[in-house]
């Protein structure tokens, strides 16, 4: 099945992953301009009025790039929404998506019939988080276009199969748009995702390590100076599993190696100020840092537009390495 034509302006198979108060229009617009779609969650838009601002902002400025670089236009930028029942906000911030057409919607934390008919509704797109098979065709049966397939190894709320079996799995039935995301740090792993059967990489670790990024310095650093064992797999901090940082863990005071598990029932996505735990859910994306285990490929803060220039050389690299051979 051909791409949306709102996915065939992706002019480098990369999709931004949308990180909890990572991710704003600083960085969504610079990765469009760079050639990959760049997200953001609606929920880091706070008060919630500031996401009109955001989306206005995020617009107008994509536009004028086009206006000004004819042959080479932004690609499209996505806006995250979680339809978990947590999220009170969810109507409000639709409603703005719908205002603006925003292009691509990613839904996380359940799948709503609904919201997808709302955005199909002004003509966008809808792909979906999913960490397993049967995930995934809910979400498709609830109408989503595409999927995410979370696999091992992905930066915050991840699922624990293996890429090789999740695309495998869902490219037995499904032939929509897809992307993976797990360790995706250099362009080989690109390339590899795409010979898996995505057409997508989705990519968010290595974005958090980016001048753009809204995240602090000791983030940014702790990211280029670690790797695939810094990365601790819990749910004590929202109640569902994910990956963080092991240093942000010591430094908030607490054992990494030792966690007790949350309960499932006090999740906690950051869609209210509530949580489970105040010494957990708390502390969570703001002092506990979320990050893949594909990181030791970063070794450096640069702008985001450098960033995508290396993986688009190193997927080229690849490539003609694989040609070759």
């Amino acid at each position: 099945m051909p791409l949306p034509s709102v996915l065939q302006r992706v002019r480098f198979p990369v999709i931004a992953s949308p990180m909890f108060i990572v991710s704003t229009p600083k960085l969504v617009i610079a990765q469009c301009k760079a050639g990959v779609v760049g997200s953001m969650p609606a929920l880091n838009a706070r008060p919630a009025s500031q996401l009109d601002e955001w989306l206005h902002e995020i617009t107008e400025a994509l536009t004028a790039h086009d206006a000004a670089h004819p042959d080479q236009p932004a690609a499209p930028f996505a806006i995250n929404q979680i339809v978990h029942k947590s999220n009170n906000r969810l109507e409000h911030d639709l409603a703005l998506c719908e205002k603006y057409k925003v292009p691509l919607i990613i839904t996380s934390l359940g799948a709503r019939e609904d919201v997808n008919q709302v955005v199909h509704g002004y003509g966008g797109v809808v792909m979906h988080d999913v960490i397993n098979n049967r995930f995934a065709r809910k979400a498709v049966e609830k109408g989503a276009d595409g999927l995410i397939a979370v696999a091992a190894g992905a930066g915050g709320h991840a699922g624990t199969t293996s890429p090789f079996a999740l695309v495998q799995e869902l490219r037995e039935w499904f032939d929509g748009p897809l992307a993976l995301s797990g360790s995706i740090a250099n362009g080989r792993s690109i390339l590899a995702a795409r010979a898996m059967g995505a057409d997508f990489a989705y990519i968010g670790s290595a974005f958090i390590a980016t001048e753009e990024a809204r995240a602090v310095e000791g983030y940014k650093q702790m990211i280029v100076d670690s790797n695939s064992q810094d990365i601790v797999y819990t749910n004590y901090f929202s109640g569902v599993h994910g990956n963080y940082l092991k240093g942000s863990i010591a430094a908030a005071g607490m054992d990494p190696d030792h966690l007790p598990e949350a309960d499932p029932s006090k999740m906690d996505f950051g869609t209210t100020d509530g949580g489970q735990d105040a010494g957990a859910a708390k502390k969570a994306w703001k002092d506990i840092w979320g990050c893949g285990q594909g990181i030791g490929a970063i070794k450096a803060v640069v702008p985001a537009a450098e960033l995508v220039a290396r993986l688009q050389r190193e997927y080229d690299d690849a490539r003609r390495a694989l040609c070759a051979g």
